[in-house]
């Protein structure tokens, strides 16, 4: 077992011979949005991505379902449907699966790749002098809680759902090919939720600027309406400690850090020299900060 219980990491690891090791993950929710089928894909994008974050690819999937009696099996179909063509999407496949009975519909996936035990991506490893660069726009948390609301624009909830849907597998080859020194996804704990996990396994510190952060159209606008999911609150409580915001910066905005991602992007730790590498190898990569001295401290300018 190359990554396992010991250390938090982004999914389990498991050598079986000299060039090969075994990824697996899992994961699941509730709907994010209305449309089956864009909830299907999505919540297989957001399952593989851990796939990704160790620096694998996606072999095979399997499917966890919980239903209830009265949606109709067309909806059913349609969750299964955007799950699968997402899976195909990264080169894999769905072999089987298993469904409950549920008050409130429920998906995700049981997910297994492969890779090379010299080419694993852990969230530990980022160094003194590192740049921090993420591959996609922040959010989505926001908007999908705005949508519940029923405040949205179409057009904001269009993009989010293109970004959700939105395979990290570019970003991931992208890491490999610039050597990155650590990364990770940002999904339920937030930016700094998974910012610190990383920070702290590598004993660094970052420091992340503000106005350098990429974010999705109407994500500012949802914030001001107060759209903000329960795991903001959660987060804030879990994290804070290890987080120090510059004089000035409001608490919309320190909010907006704390609020959950679904199927967000990869953050990534680079040396300086990589970064335009990185960068051209994935065109949506943002410089959003660097890595200091520290031990999992992060500061927001």
């Amino acid at each position: 077992m190359l990554v396992g219980l010991s250390q938090a990491d982004d999914a389990a690891v498991y050598q079986i011979n000299e060039t090969q090791a075994i990824v697996t993950t899992t994961d699941f929710f509730p709907p994010v949005v209305d449309d089956p089928y864009d909830f299907g894909a999505i919540a297989a994008a957001n399952a593989m991505s851990d796939i990704y974050a160790m620096g694998g690819e996606v072999l095979f999937a399997i499917n966890l379902v919980s239903y209830p009696d009265n949606l109709g099996m067309e909806v059913l179909q349609e969750i299964l449907r955007g799950g699968a063509e997402k899976v195909a999407e990264a080169g894999g496949v769905v072999a089987g699966g298993h469904s409950v009975n549920d008050k409130e519909p429920k998906y995700g996936m049981a997910v297994t790749g492969l890779v090379d035990p010299a080419l694993v991506k852990r969230k530990g490893g980022a160094k003194v002098g590192d740049v921090l660069l993420l591959t996609k726009s922040l959010g989505t948390g926001v908007i999908t809680t705005a949508l519940k609301q029923g405040i949205t624009d179409e057009g904001h909830v269009a993009t989010a759902v293109a970004s959700m849907k939105t395979l990290n597998n570019i970003a991931a080859a992208a890491a490999q090919t610039a050597q990155a020194h650590s990364l990770t996804d940002i999904t339920g704990f937030g930016l700094l939720g998974h910012a610190h996990e990383m920070a702290h396994l590598g004993h660094v510190g970052f420091r992340l600027y503000l106005n350098q952060l990429p974010w999705l159209p109407g994500a500012q606008k949802y914030g001001e309406a107060g759209a903000f999911p329960g795991g903001m609150a959660n987060n804030l409580n879990f994290f804070r400690e290890w987080v120090t915001f510059a004089e000035g910066i409001s608490q919309l905005w320190q909010d907006m850090l704390w609020t959950p991602e679904t199927s967000g992007g990869l953050l990534v730790a680079v040396a300086p020299e990589m970064v335009e590498v990185y960068k051209e190898a994935c065109d949506t990569a943002v410089v959003i900060g660097e890595v200091i001295e520290g031990d999992g401290h992060l500061q927001i300018a």
